[in-house]
């Protein structure tokens, strides 16, 4: 094992809060809330991966709290979501776009992050996940609505993990330059969502279910 020595540019970081962030501002849009609603929506989805990396996976404090640039991207972003949320809603897919762009990021910032806390690859892998992920988890729990995440439906995670996979195998085991094993990370969730959303490749429910004529025979009895 060739192991990670060099951590990525904070603007990985930055950029991903930016990116999930305006996801959130459109998605606030689409539901009607004031500039309040949108803001937080924003927020938790910009920052939320990365306070479950700092604070519960890396048990430090988060970056958000130290470094103001993370409250400058959501506010960005909050501006932004705000002039082209009518350009979100006639293109849904540029949502997708961004957000697979944004958890690619996301997700090999978290891991990288992971490696060099001196984590193992298969903890660093669930980080980079968590971290890709956990804004949107924690954006549904709010506005409670069941977790896209838990539901069947086209690669969300799966893309992130196959991203951050990517992206350990590269820099960890064959010691590739980490900002191009990043790039390259980013590049695999980026495809590997686009494909899903071309082809409607999606997951199915986990698990055996009554078939629909015990279904029908059970509520004949």
């Amino acid at each position: 094992m060739i192991g990670v020595s060099f951590q990525l540019p904070i603007w990985f970081d930055l950029g991903a809060v930016f990116l999930l962030a305006l996801t959130g501002v459109w998605a606030a849009g689409r539901r009607g809330y004031d500039v309040v609603g949108a803001f937080i929506m924003a927020f938790v989805t910009g920052v939320g991966g990365g306070l479950l990396r700092d604070a519960i996976f890396l048990q430090e404090i988060p970056l958000v709290m130290k470094d103001t640039r993370y409250l400058w991207a959501v506010l960005a972003a909050l501006l932004v979501g705000g002039l082209t949320h009518r350009l979100a809603d006639r293109f849904e897919q540029v949502i997708g776009f961004v957000d697979a762009a944004a958890t690619g990021a996301y997700g090999v910032y978290g891991a990288n992050k992971a490696l060099l806390a001196g984590l193992p690859p298969e903890a660093a892998l669930l980080v980079g996940v968590c971290n890709a992920v956990g804004g949107g988890l924690i954006r549904d729990v709010i506005v409670r609505e069941e977790p896209v995440l838990l539901k069947p439906g086209q690669l969300f995670a799966i893309a992130s993990l196959a991203g951050c996979v990517c992206f350990v195998l590269l820099s960890y085991k064959y010691g590739v330059d980490v900002e191009h094993a990043a790039w390259i990370s980013i590049l695999t969730t980026l495809l590997v969502r686009m494909l899903a959303m071309r082809f409607n490749w999606t997951t199915r429910a986990f698990g055996l279910r009554p078939r629909r004529d015990d279904d029908s025979d059970t509520r004949g009895r």
